[in-house]
């Protein structure tokens, strides 16, 4: 029997706030080496206060982590990305780098919030047949008593957690960001599929991402409530033709091909706060 029409069950985890600037070029000129210096050790120190890794030794989650990555291609300059446990704690952030003195020199050009996702469409859709089959439905007691259980289950495994809360990515300094929405057009409208073809659509995409296990790493963070868009992709390689490759099979899923629209690509690459400014000193 058909699922019908209803959400997945998801879980979210650390929230992401990623801030783009772009740098005021006659302040730059304007500013001495002292002030150089300054503004680069605030940045690090704000930046360092949240840079942990995802898990500590207890397997409890840490405080999240923030990065610096400089901008190549773009009409902004420089992306902030940062991740931590809770909203408030991502405002913390936010209100800290708005007091930075680098922000003599730095305008605002765009923002994304959002939250780490792990989308349980397979399991959504399997407890789903179950109720049918019992002859109940979805929400009732059986069915909420299952899930939890599955839930937690899903939780406590290495690879929802890595998800949830990503380690720092080592040996991966490239950085591609970009937010998408599934379509809603009258003809192509993702939301009114049944959650089993959601699900099948979502296990093909998901096999094609994992081709490039070791050479992508790729954070899905949900926006929905958050943002205009529905989700943020942000992805880590080695090699930034990795990222090219990567969505170019991607958009020959039925699931990308049919349904999916996408927001403006930003690509750069990590930098520490006083190699970027020392760089920008002598462009």
């Amino acid at each position: 029997m058909e699922s019908p029409v209803f959400p997945p069950e998801t879980l979210e985890g650390w929230f992401a706030l990623h801030q783009l600037f772009v740098i005021d070029r006659t302040m730059l000129e304007g500013a001495d080496d002292p002030w150089r210096s300054r503004a680069a050790s605030s940045l690090a120190a704000a930046l360092a206060e949240g840079t942990h890794g995802a898990r500590d030794a207890e397997g409890t989650t840490g405080p999240g982590w923030s990065l610096c990555v400089e901008l190549i291609g773009s009409l902004a300059d420089v992306m902030l990305i940062h991740f931590r446990p809770t909203l408030d704690a991502i405002g913390a952030v936010e209100r800290c780098v708005t007091r930075l003195p680098l922000m003599d020199i730095l305008r605002p050009a765009y923002s994304f919030l959002s939250v780490t996702e792990a989308g349980m469409y397979h399991l959504t859709a399997q407890l789903s047949r179950a109720a049918g089959e019992r002859g109940g439905a979805v929400g009732d007691d059986a069915y909420k008593a299952e899930l939890a259980q599955r839930l937690d289950v899903e939780r406590a495994s290495a690879h929802v957690q890595r998800r949830l809360y990503p380690p720092i990515p080592e040996g991966m300094p490239y950085v591609c960001f970009y937010p998408m929405s599934k379509r809603r057009n009258a003809d192509q409208n993702w939301y009114t599929l049944s959650l089993d073809e959601r699900s099948q659509l979502m296990r093909a995409h998901g096999e094609t991402g994992r081709r490039y296990a070791g050479r992508v790493l790729q954070i899905i963070t949900g926006s929905i409530g958050f943002e205009s868009w529905e989700w943020g992709v942000t992805l880590f390689a080695g090699d930034p033709l990795d990222f090219k490759k990567l969505i170019t099979d991607m958009r020959f899923d039925e699931a990308s091909a049919k349904y999916a629209d996408f927001g403006a690509f930003y690509v750069g690459k990590i930098r520490g706060p006083r190699d970027w400014l020392n760089g920008l000193a002598r462009r």
